[in-house]
């Protein structure tokens, strides 16, 4: 069926991808400082509110008992909203416990929103424009970061906004384009029918090990990366807005294009760039001691992030098309099983140490690189691996010739 440009479903992921990255980037944007100040958290405390945070993406697998219910595309929307939401109430309760409560209503709705977001764009976009059309998507939440990081900056420095108007703007207009969303676009069909329960296939186990590593990775990145710049460095809430600032200009500038790159160079000589960048970011996260260069660590480290795309493309190209609603939360689960832990673990290492925690994340991109190695120049069903290869008795032998 044909849509009109701005009803179809190209134009749902891009206001989607507008309206995520306003409430989730002011809340991220503010939460270390709003913590620490109105809270009086310690290493302790973030590393328990970030573990809470990522139970809802430990449960991503349940996404796929919602679907028995809603649509995909009207649990998205309805994530967006709940998003909205928690992101609003955050800053009228400045506690440890208002925290770890608005947290996790805002993380339920941001998890299940990213996997469901995941699922549909592999649905809607053929395997050729995939890297592309995900880059672009990529740029346009770059775009929306930037915006709402400079009109953040201008509300805390010149207009001198408290952090309840801050965070209640962000949720509302999240929650608003959730309504837009909502009324004004038709549902539109996936694309093969999607399976109704949990797929967890033996071919997909080295998708899965660079998915569990990578949410052991990111979560050193996301919760101690930024602490360090409050904490040791003494970064205000604006400055950490304008770091950010810098991070999505760069992300704005070049994530089409890395997404050009993958289709180019494969997905193996792609993830093999990131995990040996991201092994000596991190190193070098636990040698610094100048706030500039760590600043340009942060903003460095943030830019390689960008090559996740790959791991999203060589699933693609591996999948059983039908698997790809209930594959993406399995693979959100699986990316937050160490997400769940590590954060509250490294949280006790945090204040004894912090060098050794980026040491840690050093040698969980070391593992990611070791497994990725693993992956074929041109994966598919039946050739996912170098070696290891298992044969899955769901695997009909056409697809195992293609």
């Amino acid at each position: 069926m044909h849509y009109p440009r701005w009803r179809s479903p190209l134009a749902l992921l891009i206001l989607m991808s507008i309206a995520m990255p306003i409430a989730f980037n002011v809340w991220s944007a503010l939460l270390n400082n709003f913590a620490l100040e109105r809270a009086q958290f310690t290493g302790v405390e973030m590393g328990t509110l970030h573990s809470l945070r990522e139970v809802p993406g430990f449960l991503a697998f349940t996404v796929i008992f919602v679907l028995l219910i809603l649509r995909e595309q009207t649990f998205a929307v309805i994530s967006l909203a709940l998003l909205g939401i928690g992101t609003a109430l955050t800053g009228l309760f400045p506690s440890i416990i208002g925290l770890y409560c608005t947290t996790v209503l805002m993380s339920v709705g941001f998890h299940y929103f990213e996997a469901l977001k995941q699922s549909l764009s592999l649905q809607w976009f053929s395997r050729e424009e995939a890297p592309q059309m995900l880059g672009r998507l990529i740029a346009v939440g770059s775009v929306t970061s930037l915006v709402t990081y400079a009109t953040l900056w201008i509300c805390l420095e010149i207009f001198e906004l408290d952090y309840v108007w801050n965070f209640l703007l962000a949720g509302a207009v999240c929650v608003v384009l959730a309504v837009i969303m909502w009324l004004g676009f038709p549902h539109f069909p996936g694309g093969d029918d999607q399976h109704k329960t949990i797929i967890l296939r033996k071919r997909y186990w080295l998708y899965y090990a660079l998915t569990f590593f990578s949410g052991a990775r990111r979560q050193i990145f996301t919760v101690f990366a930024a602490f360090l710049m409050v904490e040791k460095f003494g970064y205000s809430a604006s400055q950490v807005t304008l770091l950010f600032l810098i991070n999505y200009a760069f992300n704005w500038l070049f994530a089409e294009r890395i997404g050009k790159l993958i289709r180019r160079i494969g997905e193996r000589k792609a993830l093999t760039i990131e995990y040996v960048g991201l092994i000596i970011v991190f190193i070098s996260y636990a040698l610094v001691e100048n706030a500039y260069l760590a600043a340009a660590l942060y903003v460095i480290d943030h830019m390689f992030f960008a090559l996740y795309i790959a791991m999203t493309t060589y699933f693609q190209k591996i999948a059983d098309p039908r698997d790809l609603a209930s594959s993406a939360g399995v693979s959100f689960t699986i990316n937050h099983i160490a997400a769940v832990i590590i954060p509250v673990l490294l949280g006790y290492v945090w204040i004894t140490s912090n060098a050794a925690v980026f040491y840690i994340g050093a040698g969980f991109a070391l593992c990611s690189l070791l497994l990725a190695q693993n992956l074929p120049r041109y994966p598919g069903p039946g050739n996912e691996v170098l070696r290891g290869r298992v044969l899955d008795t769901s695997l009909s032998a056409q697809q195992a010739r293609i």
